[in-house]
């Protein structure tokens, strides 16, 4: 079968692809249209919370296709109703909006904050934000974002984000005035590098916001449903935030995302927010299943072991290598390489046979790991012998 045959020329020009072509996946591994089978830990880069064509996302979307797809989202569905159920029943808040993706959920969060603030502290519109941060696309959620470059890529930004550097809870303070409704961040940087924000400077972040009186919203886009081994990555610090979004995993493949927020902040009027697709039942009984299995006996137990364990191996990898040690919460981990040759690494490990390897570089110095959660040791081991290969061949 030749790459030619696909019609690839009709697609708008946004990023450089290899010339093959994805034609199925399983659990964690990927086939192109050649026939040759990908170990992928990127998983979509880590929406695939429970790898490729998870039996219960499945069962659901074929349930759920021949009952009813999109009723408006001017009507209630039971699939929206019980999906906003089970994440406020395994969560601290109490209202969930479902949007389609983490930007959108992003956007309604900076929407809800700046209503906030409007009704409850005297107009205040300002978010503060952190430098190397990643909210999404939108041209308010970019001007949110801390990426290099962004700034001037379709200027003018959207006015109203001063940016803080994370684990720096003075750099916050200082930016702290009468215009400042929230502070928005990423509990675990996945874009930036996988840099998580300690648990000291969470709870001081939140000690903080409470005192000045404004919210505090995670984005728990790449973080939250059970990738950093908790349900949700604010647990790991003990706090309760105002807002959270999430996106990615939450879908297990499929376009779904969410806001979330205390009933207090829950503020927003008829008309205020909305979307065509939102809270679709095709979707939400998606996010069910995959809700429902991460809630299950025992599987985020299972989660944190197998981050614990590709802790361990790359840790030992970097001391035989001597690259600069990992980082990381859960099954979100990066590898810090002792140069920029990141790029090179992923390149060749694609390009490996008889199986290639699918690998991340978020940044020309690392390697990020976004592997299904249910991954197994026999996978990681796998990777990780892969990896070495590629290594070799450097």
């Amino acid at each position: 079968m030749n790459f030619n045959e696909y019609p690839v020329d009709s697609l708008m020009y946004i990023t450089n692809r290899p010339e093959i072509v994805f034609t199925r996946g399983k659990g964690s591994w990927l086939y192109d249209n050649t026939g040759k089978r990908y170990l992928d830990f990127i998983q979509g880069w880590a929406v695939n919370s429970l790898g490729h064509c998870n039996d219960g996302v499945i069962e659901a979307l074929e349930k759920q296709a021949r009952t009813l797809i999109n009723p408006s989202p001017a009507f209630y569905n039971e699939p929206m109703a019980k999906l906003a159920a089970l994440l406020t029943e395994h969560s601290c808040f109490d209202k969930v909006f479902f949007a389609n993706s983490g930007a959108e959920a992003n956007e309604g969060a900076i929407k809800l904050s700046r209503k906030w603030g409007r009704k409850f502290r005297n107009g205040a519109y300002e978010i503060i934000t952190f430098d190397h941060s990643f909210h999404g696309r939108t041209l308010a959620t970019m001007s949110a974002s801390g990426k290099a470059g962004w700034d001037t890529i379709y200027a003018p930004q959207v006015p109203g984000f001063p940016k803080a550097d994370l684990n720096d809870i003075a750099s916050v303070e200082k930016l702290i005035n009468e215009k400042t409704v929230a502070v928005m961040l990423e509990p675990i940087q996945g874009e930036g590098g996988v840099i998580p924000a300690t648990r000291e400077f969470m709870r001081e972040l939140r000690a903080l916001t409470k005192r000045h009186n404004i919210l505090l919203i995670v984005d728990e886009v790449q973080s939250g449903c059970g990738r950093a081994g908790t349900l949700f990555a604010y647990e790991l610090s003990g706090i309760e935030p105002d807002i959270m979004t999430l996106g990615k995993g939450i879908g297990g493949g499929v376009p779904l995302a969410a806001l979330l927020s205390t009933a207090d902040v829950a503020c927003f009027e008829a008309g205020d927010q909305g979307g065509t697709y939102n809270g679709n039942p095709l979707m939400t009984a998606a996010g069910f299943s995959v809700i429902s299995q991460l809630t299950a006996p025992g599987f985020l137990e299972g989660v944190r072991e197998r981050g614990e364990y590709l802790r361990s191996e790359l840790l030992k990898l970097s001391d035989e290598r001597g690259f600069n040690g990992e980082r990381g919460e859960g099954l979100l981990r990066a590898l810090l390489l002792d140069g920029d040759q990141g790029p090179q690494i992923v390149e060749k490990a694609r390009l490996m046979q008889p199986d290639g390897l699918l690998l991340n570089a978020a940044r020309p110095n690392l390697l990020r790991f976004m592997p299904a959660l249910n991954v197994t040791k026999d996978e990681i081991d796998q990777m990780m012998s892969m990896l070495r290969s590629v290594l070799d061949s450097l």
